[in-house]
This record gives structure tokens, C-alpha cells and sequence, in this order.
């Protein structure tokens, strides 16, 4: 389990005195009836993990009954990475059925009486194994390994049958090996959701250290909903300016008017007002797909409004509003991702693509939109 998943001195101090009263349901998590109502079918795909998790609440020895929670939850997520991979083009019932298990777990609190330390352990697990995160295990004969992150599907309150294709894209490219120059690469994948205490949290440095400190990817790329093509997002800003909530419906604060910085474990997150990623453009513009692939330079800044910047240089003595982009998570996560990778002095390609927009759930264009950024990533490969 990642260090972000696991207690905290803190948390251990607060063990004598904890509250036995039922957590309540999130905005989220409280969403999941409209979503049954309206479509049944997507949010009971997996109904089988959740009566099977059913018969392991009533475990004791909390030890084996966060153990057999969490294993539960990572089959939840090998079924769906199957599952797409096997042709059924639809990510939104791996994210329902997260919710689900998070309610069912809730709700069976209110019979156990957990204090609420364990109930949070162990929907942290849930939280981790059915995105991934603890999922990320490269071949003994892979030479090129890739990092690949998809959001959850957001703007529920708009269209609660939204769908992300960079979720879709994760699940499908999760274990993908592929040859290229006569190497054998491989994709793994995570899922990221859509919600700023989690960024604030250090959710971001905590999956991707590994991969600059231990030196064990060759190549980053993170994945979200973006605009009218492909977009790749050339200078990340560092402060968020996005009036949109998260899937919580938690509003940073945040203007294109007062941008603010975002935090990291309770501290304001320091770095440059704006970085530049390193993926290679070029080859993955080359790739022949329905849709451009545009290297994006537009940024927004106090000072000057919104221009397309013509180097990194150009930034300085800038307050950064909007990154290439834009001032929400997507910006973030690469700013993030590629401030790590700074602090841990070791460049690798890394950086951030925007799919197509789509409208709710577009199964045919959203396997389009996989099948480019697949061939995309495998033509960055081919410069390695």
C-alpha cells in the first residue's frame, strides 16, 4: 500500500478517543440512486464483487478483513481492465461500482461499530486497488516502461451517464506490451479522481515518486477530457483559476480573476508558475488519426491575458492563471507530475494529453479516441 494510503502518526494518537458514528454518504457516493435510476444496467455490471465483498464485512480481526476488502477491490479492477479489453467499451461501471462498495461498506458501519480510523483504512484500500495504484507490476522482459493515468467521469450533476475516454483509455491500455525498434514496452496504468483534496492530499507525488526516485519508468503520460482535438499541453501552470467543482462539488476558490496555488499536505505548493513538459511532439503528431494532435501553447497569465507563449522563458515574471491546460485538474496533474520530476533531477518524457470532448457516452468515438492515443504513446516509445 502507498505511503498517501497509510496511517499517519497522528491518526495512530487518536485511536483511544475515536467516534462510533456512522460516516455519512458523500456527495458522490450519494449520487449512485439517480444513477441507478437511469441506468441500471451500467451501475449493476459488477454486482457480483459487491455480494461477494457482502459475506467478508463480518471478518473480525481487522487485519484480515482490510486484506480481504482490498483483494476484493483489486479483482473489481482486473474485471474492468478485462472486461474493456475484451471489448465492452464502457468505463463508467468500474466508477459506479467504487461508489457502491464505499456505500456498502457505510452502511454496514452503522451494524459494526468501527471507530471511524478503520472504516478509513480500509476505504482507502478500496480506494487504491480499484484504481490501480497498487497494481503496477512491468514484465521481467519489458524494456520501455509507461505510465498512463485516466480520470473518473465529472460534471455528474449535468449528465450522470457521463463518460471519460480517458478512463477508457486507461482500462484498455492497463498490461498493453507492445514491440517497437525491437524492444518490448509496456503500459500501466492508474486512475485519478476528480477531486482537489485528493491533489492537496499529495495523491499525485505519492504514485509517481517511485517513477523518478527508484528510476523505474522511461515514459509518463497523463490523460484527460480535453477539447475539440488531441491537445498537448506544453506549459503547465501552477495555479488553479477553474470555477468548476470536483466530483464533490468542493470549489477551490479560485478566479481567473484571483488565482490561487493549490496545496500539498496542508503547505502551499511551491514551485515555478509555469513548467514545460518533455514528450516528443513530433512523433506523436505523426500518428494518422480522425482527430489533430495539436501542440498547445496557449496559456493565460495575469499580466498579459491569454497569448500562446512561444518558449518557457517567455514565462518568467509571470503569475500563471491558466496553464496550455487550462486552470483544473487536467493542468494540474502534469504540473504536478513534472515538478516531481525537477525535484528528483532525472528527465524522462512526460507530460499531458487532452482527448476529444465527448457527450456523454459515445462508445464508437471513444474507441477511436483510445485507438489514437494508443498509437501515440507507441510512436513516443519509438524515440526512446
Amino acid at each position: 500500500m502507498l505511503p498517501y494510503f497509510q496511517l499517519s502518526l497522528i491518526a495512530l494518537s487518536t485511536f483511544i478517543s475515536v467516534s462510533l458514528q456512522a460516516m455519512p454518504l458523500n456527495v458522490e457516493e450519494s449520487r449512485l440512486q439517480t444513477a441507478k435510476d437511469n441506468m441500471a444496467e451500467v451501475v449493476n455490471r459488477y454486482q457480483t464483487n459487491l455480494d461477494s465483498l457482502a459475506a467478508k464485512l463480518s471478518e473480525k480481526n481487522q487485519l484480515t478483513l482490510t486484506h480481504n476488502v482490498t483483494r476484493n477491490a483489486k479483482r473489481l479492477w482486473k474485471r474492468a481492465v478485462s472486461d474493456v479489453r475484451s471489448g465492452h467499451q464502457d468505463d463508467r461501471s468500474l466508477y459506479w461500482a467504487r461508489l457502491a462498495i464505499r456505500k456498502q461498506i457505510k452502511e454496514y458501519q452503522q451494524r459494526a461499530k468501527w471507530p471511524d480510523w478503520q472504516l478509513n483504512v480500509i476505504l482507502n484500500g478500496v480506494e487504491s486497488a480499484t484504481r490501480g495504484i497498487g497494481d503496477v507490476h512491468f514484465g521481467d522482459n519489458v524494456d520501455i516502461k509507461i505510465l498512463l493515468t485516466g480520470f473518473d467521469p465529472f460534471f455528474l450533476d449535468r449528465n450522470i451517464a457521463q463518460s471519460n475516454p480517458s478512463e477508457l483509455t486507461a482500462l484498455a491500455l492497463d498490461g498493453y506490451q507492445f514491440k517497437v525498434n525491437g524492444k518490448i514496452a509496456q503500459i500501466e496504468t492508474m486512475m485519478i479522481p476528480v477531486r482537489f483534496d485528493d491533489f492537496d492530499d499529495g495523491l499525485i507525488e505519492s504514485i509517481f515518486t517511485p517513477a523518478f526516485r527508484d528510476k523505474s519508468a522511461d515514459m509518463i503520460f497523463t490523460v484527460s477530457m480535453g477539447r475539440k482535438d488531441f491537445d498537448l499541453e506544453r506549459f503547465p501552470a501552477l495555479n488553479r483559476s477553474a470555477k468548476t467543482p470536483g466530483n464533490l462539488n468542493v470549489y477551490t476558490g479560485a478566479t481567473k480573476q484571483q488565482p490561487l496555488p493549490p496545496l500539498l499536505k496542508g503547505q502551499t505548493l511551491n514551485g515555478a508558475q509555469f513548467v514545460e513538459f518533455t514528450l516528443p511532439v513530433k512523433a506523436m503528431q505523426s500518428v494518422q488519426g480522425k482527430w489533430k494532435v495539436i501542440d498547445n501553447r496557449e496559456v493565460t497569465t495575469l499580466e498579459r491575458g491569454q497569448y500562446e507563449a512561444k518558449s518557457l522563458h517567455s514565462l518568467q515574471q509571470q503569475t500563471s492563471v491558466e496553464g496550455s491546460g487550462g486552470g483544473y485538474l487536467s493542468n494540474e496533474i502534469s504540473y504536478r507530475a513534472i515538478r516531481l520530476m525537477q525535484q528528483f533531477e532525472h528527465t524522462i518524457p512526460v507530460g499531458h494529453i487532452h482527448t476529444p470532448r465527448i457527450k456523454g457516452y459515445e462508445p464508437k468515438t471513444e474507441k477511436q479516441i483510445v485507438d489514437q492515443v494508443r498509437d501515440m504513446v507507441k510512436a513516443a516509445a519509438g524515440t526512446l
